[in-house]
């Protein structure tokens, strides 16, 4: 306990400086760096968020690393959900202009019906179509494997 009261009587940051040797060179002895002042609350908050910041990229690649497949599939749902969004807020936009929302139907009944009597009705045309079905997945596949 005495010891105690013999540190907190010591004042480290007073301004006075005192002789530790009288009448001895002095210049040659090592110097003690000046004592640091307590640091205030504020510089506490800036020092932890300067670590924080260096330590950024460290945290963000370690999360890249740990979630990669969900944040790839989070972004592709949110990109697929903004195109469909798009394409709709488009559709409806062609759709409000008078005579081409009836002609656009026109033309999709009539290429239907095209379709069907093209391919669909006899049984070699419909191995046609299934010839060209296969021709283009292969070739597809072909060109994604090269």
């Amino acid at each position: 306990m005495a010891l105690e009261q013999e540190f907190n009587s010591v004042d480290v940051a007073s301004s006075i400086s005192t002789v530790a040797l009288e009448g001895a060179d002095t210049q040659n002895l090592p110097k003690l760096p000046p004592a640091r002042e307590p640091e205030t609350q504020w510089q506490q908050i800036n020092r932890q968020i300067s670590q924080l910041l260096e330590q950024l990229p460290y945290y963000l690649n370690q999360f890249w690393v740990a979630y990669k497949l969900p944040i790839i599939t989070l972004g592709l749902v949110l990109a697929a959900t903004v195109t469909l969004r798009v394409v709709l807020t488009v559709l409806n936009a062609i759709n409000d202009l008078p005579l081409l929302e009836p002609s656009l139907e026109l033309i999709g009944i009539v290429y239907s019906t095209w379709f069907v009597f093209r391919y669909l009705l006899q049984a070699s045309t419909r191995q046609e179509l299934w010839a060209e079905i296969r021709t283009f997945t292969s070739q597809t596949l072909e060109e994604k494997q090269s």
